[in-house]
């Protein structure tokens, strides 16, 4: 896997409903690199850390591979590396072969895989579509968070290396998992992994505690 681009956030505050709601959303290129730090991605705006930062998110890495899908359901749309607010860009980057707990050389960085991001209604703000959030879950395509291992700087060109694979459930199993119409066992296998999110681990037992 190939880093394609590294992306931070310019603090933006977007008139919604009546409201004014600030995001870090808004997501460009930098061709210097970015470093990734313990809680996250230096000198990037990150305004909701009930959400988004902190140990175990904090970096966010979409698949450059997805970008046709969205451009072909939004062929006007201009998608800019960054478009769904990640920090790293990554060819080649599968949630279906991307467990919990994998970790990767990437860049002069060590991170591990912690869950799949959860779409809120921010993502209306990049792409003017009052249905965004039910087609992004639909996909598939929800991207990883990391926690970062060991802190470096990663520059567009860098390789994303396996070190170690877990035996886990996926990126892409625990995203159905969340979303899911019905009760299905492996939520206890998620739940019960060592290396899930926190955040993740409790909003699947707040979704499924009363089937389990």
């Amino acid at each position: 896997m190939k880093i394609i681009s590294t992306n931070i956030a310019e603090a933006r505050t977007i008139s919604w409903k009546g409201k004014e709601v600030p995001t870090g959303l808004y997501k460009f290129s930098v061709n210097s690199g970015i470093y990734l730090g313990t809680e996250d991605v230096v000198d990037d705006n990150v305004m909701d850390r009930k959400y988004h930062g902190g140990i175990d998110k904090a970096c966010y890495l979409y698949s450059a591979d997805h970008y046709n899908y969205w451009q072909q359901k939004y062929p006007d749309l201009e998608m800019p590396w960054g478009m769904f607010g990640e920090n790293l860009t990554v060819e080649g980057l599968n949630e279906k072969e991307t467990n919990i707990g994998d970790t990767y050389n990437i860049g002069e960085a060590l991170i591990q895989v912690t869950q799949p991001r959860q779409p809120c209604f921010k993502l209306e703000f990049r792409i003017p579509d009052n249905q965004i959030v039910r087609k992004f879950v639909e996909s598939g395509f929800s991207g990883i968070y990391v926690r970062v291992l060991r802190n470096g700087h990663v520059k567009p060109g860098d390789s994303m290396q396996l070190v170690e694979r877990k035996t886990a459930l996926s990126i892409f199993e625990v995203y159905s998992l969340l979303y899911a119409a019905e009760y299905n066992a492996l939520v206890k296998t998620a739940v019960n992994d060592p290396f899930i999110a926190e955040s993740c681990r409790h909003d699947l037992l707040k979704r499924w505690s009363d089937a389990m």
